[in-house]
């Protein structure tokens, strides 16, 4: 049977975020199960759209989540905030 998830890689970077907002792209991408350079591609994206805020520290990246922002679905008025919390995932320093 052929591997699928009801959760884009998108959404599930999101949760990775959420879950350690201090996460290097390569962790991130070993969590969700893409390369590196994919997970950087979905940040980028995710953070374009306003769905998330990078902010530098020294060497590293801090990830803040817009909670507030909607899903984009047509079918529902629901927030990434209202996903997050749907699932059990939080952004720790919230």
């Amino acid at each position: 049977m052929r591997e699928w998830s009801l959760i884009t890689n998108h959404g599930l970077v999101l949760a990775a975020i959420s879950r350690n907002s201090k996460k290097t792209i390569r962790t991130i991408g070993d969590e969700v199960g893409i390369t590196e350079r994919t997970a950087y591609g979905i940040v980028v994206d995710l953070e374009k759209a306003g769905y998330i805020k990078r902010t530098k520290v020294g060497t590293r990246n801090i990830y803040t989540i817009n909670h507030d922002m909607p899903l984009v679905n047509r079918l529902s008025d629901a927030s990434v905030g209202d996903m997050l919390k749907l699932f059990g995932w939080q952004q720790p320093n919230k």
